[in-house]
């Protein structure tokens, strides 16, 4: 449905459903503010993902295809890296069966780990990072351990995959030279989000207000449920006046707590399309994709690992500085992307599974915020 307007200048103005779901108007009188008064500390970034996995030969295959670079490795421990200088993206440890421990959040300064560790009873210990560092380890609602980390030292840039020169109505920037991108892996540049489900998505979003300092870049709620609440939220971390990444985590209420999926800035649409051909041709299953999405607007493209974690490569993401109020739109599938193929039901989780079954009848008869009701609207909210 579209409405078609004349502006001042007598162009046409056409409105989809979509146009503004960050809503200029956000919260109503009495809804979550999308951020606390008096943060413990403010996070400065997604530092790196940890995760367990038996195969690590066969992580480093894929990581290398995906487009990884590689930090360091020993027999127990795989560290991955992106072309920019910073932190790693990743560690992946030996262990029996492949799971997802937690996030590492960057602190913007090394006496916020000891401001952090005095507030929560905890204590600041020696990070094992390729480069040293400091490390406060904490345990968040929905029973993720998550560490906010203070590195000795940087990893220094590698070189860039160069994004394509383009040519743009009568903006002629390539002339007598042909566009040939290289079949090839999108080369990593970093690590921008990682999104997860929770039973206790009230709790679970306060802690990471009130502990870390992150801010709401826009909620998400159930048809007919707003007055209940949200039920998902984009996070970024809060750097006052510079803008960063509309989101650096994303959580939303489910049956489950685990991880959704992780997401990986490459350079462009070209390395999206040509890294994803390249993994097609090796026998990876993409998710869903190549589109662009509404909230954050970042071009996506989602694939499966060989342990059936999600990853995502994308460019071109909205940046917010502090002074955005968060938007408020309702939860639905159409609602994802502004243009791309429908969601797949491996992207939603749609497909039923012994283990999602389980999840759900013990998030009903557990105390969080999973009620019938809810679950309805989810499931409202995922064919709509």
């Amino acid at each position: 449905m579209s409405e078609t307007r004349v502006n001042a200048v007598g162009v046409p103005d056409v409105r989809t459903a979509h146009q503004d779901l960050h809503s200029a108007q956000g919260a109503l009188r009495g809804e979550h503010p999308g951020r606390s008064r008096n943060p413990v500390i403010k996070v400065a970034d997604l530092a790196w993902l940890e995760f367990e996995k038996p195969d690590l030969d066969r992580a480093e295959v894929f990581a290398r295809d995906f487009g990884f670079g590689i930090a360091a490795r020993s027999e127990s421990e795989l560290w991955l890296r992106g072309t920019f200088a910073g932190s790693p993206c990743m560690v992946i440890r030996r262990g029996r069966t492949s799971r997802f421990i937690g996030p590492a959040f960057r602190a913007a300064e090394r006496a916020d780990l000891d401001r952090l560790a005095r507030a929560t009873g905890t204590s600041v210990r020696d990070a094992d990072v390729p480069g040293g560092g400091k490390v406060v380890d904490l345990l968040d609602p929905s029973g993720f351990p998550v560490r906010v980390v203070h590195c000795a030292e940087e990893l220094p840039a590698l070189p860039e995959q160069q994004p394509l020169l383009l040519n743009f109505g009568t903006d002629h920037r390539r002339t007598n030279v042909t566009q040939r991108p290289p079949r090839e892996p999108s080369r990593i540049q970093r690590l921008g989000h990682v999104v997860l489900e929770t039973r206790v998505f009230g709790r679970a979003l306060d802690w990471y207000l009130d502990t870390l300092g992150m801010i709401v870049s826009d909620f998400l709620f159930l048809d007919g449920q707003r007055g209940r609440g949200p039920t998902m939220a984009f996070i970024r971390c809060d750097q006052g006046s510079r803008a960063v990444d509309h989101h650096t985590l994303a959580m939303h209420l489910g049956p489950g707590n685990g991880y959704v999926h992780s997401a990986y800035q490459v350079t462009d649409l070209d390395s999206i399309a040509a890294g994803g051909e390249y993994l097609a041709e090796r026998g990876y299953q993409r998710s869903w994709g190549i589109g662009r999405h509404i909230q954050g607007s970042q071009l996506f493209d989602y694939w499966r690992d060989p342990d059936r974690f999600m990853l995502e490569h994308f460019a071109d993401g909205d940046l917010f500085s502090c002074d955005l109020d968060p938007g408020w739109a309702p939860m639905s599938t159409t609602g994802l992307a502004q243009w791309g193929p429908p969601a797949t039901r491996d992207f939603l989780g749609a497909s039923p599974s012994p283990q999602r079954v389980r999840d759900v009848i013990e998030a009903l008869r557990g105390d969080n915020e999973m009620d019938p009701a809810r679950l309805l609207g989810l499931l409202k909210a995922a064919k709509s």
